[in-house]
């Protein structure tokens, strides 16, 4: 399935009646309860909102990121309360050029959960049916199957691949002055992993929509070179923006990257490990 849907081919979807879980992944690193705020407001018609902070994360440590994973069990306790069976067509939306939905695409597609798509645009980009009435959601009977998740690159391999003589590609999505050290208001420390190359995920974008495939893929392959997508790890802050990227690939044909979760807030967090400005 195309990582990204229209939304043409969304309201198509709806008109047929077809079984489509909208989820509404507005939200505010700053400010946690905006992106609910703005859910009650307005959003697409039949939507329920999905927290990035509360259904997208696991328990902080001060150790492991910002966005650490739920573990596979709560993840699979959240997809049932959510409604998410393992044939549910997932449309994931923001206002923020898929940023934050992209963090839910890739949580169902690293369990392998096939049906979940990103709407392109957004809330911006969508002319069908507004709501202004929240809707709860309906959970499953029964709590679905616990999977791992695939994809994941920890700590310890980063540290590894920092160490290694020939090191896997990291992919940074963070905007320049924060990969350089510059203007960091998120984490106590400002930097970038030793080694790790800047692509921030705006560059995926053009007036708030994804670029063409074709467009992506020049782009990432002049990127990446020779390397294989399966060897090139994506960070960020907080492994939330860094699944913008992997998305990116996804959608250019580029399939098989990872992505390291805990990214520059774990890194960061042990003065002991390398930085780079």
């Amino acid at each position: 399935m195309n990582p990204i849907i229209t939304p043409n081919q969304l309201e198509e979807l709806i008109n047929e009646g077809s079984d489509v879980l909208i989820c509404d992944c507005r939200f505010d690193l700053t400010n946690a309860n905006t992106g609910y705020e703005m859910y009650k407001n307005a959003h697409i018609t039949g939507a329920i909102y999905v927290n990035v902070d509360k259904d997208l994360s696991g328990p902080k440590t001060g150790k492991n990121g910002r966005h650490p994973l739920p573990s596979p069990e709560a993840w699979a306790k959240t997809r049932q309360r959510l409604g998410i069976a393992n044939h549910t067509h997932v449309v994931a939306y923001d206002s923020h050029g898929g940023t934050f939905a992209s963090r839910l695409w890739w949580m169902l597609r690293s369990i392998g959960h096939a049906s979940v798509q990103v709407l392109d645009g957004g809330l911006d980009a969508w002319n069908g049916s507004i709501g202004h009435a929240g809707r709860e959601p309906s959970p499953l009977a029964t709590m679905p199957e616990v999977y791992p998740y695939q994809g994941v690159v920890t700590i310890d391999e980063m540290e590894q691949n920092v160490k290694a003589d020939a090191r896997k590609m990291v992919i940074d999505a963070r905007a320049p002055d924060r990969f350089r050290g510059e203007n960091e208001t998120l984490d106590p420390v400002g930097g970038h992993i030793p080694g790790a190359t800047n692509r921030c995920f705006k560059e995926n974008l053009v007036s708030g929509k994804f670029k063409s495939a074709e467009q992506l893929y020049k782009e990432f392959v002049l990127l990446i070179g020779q390397q294989k997508p399966g060897t090139i790890i994506h960070s960020c802050g907080s492994g939330v923006s860094a699944c913008h990227n992997l998305l990116a690939m996804e959608a250019a044909g580029l399939s098989g990257s990872r992505l390291h979760v805990g990214s520059w807030s774990e890194w960061c967090s042990d003065p002991s490990r390398p930085i780079e400005r």
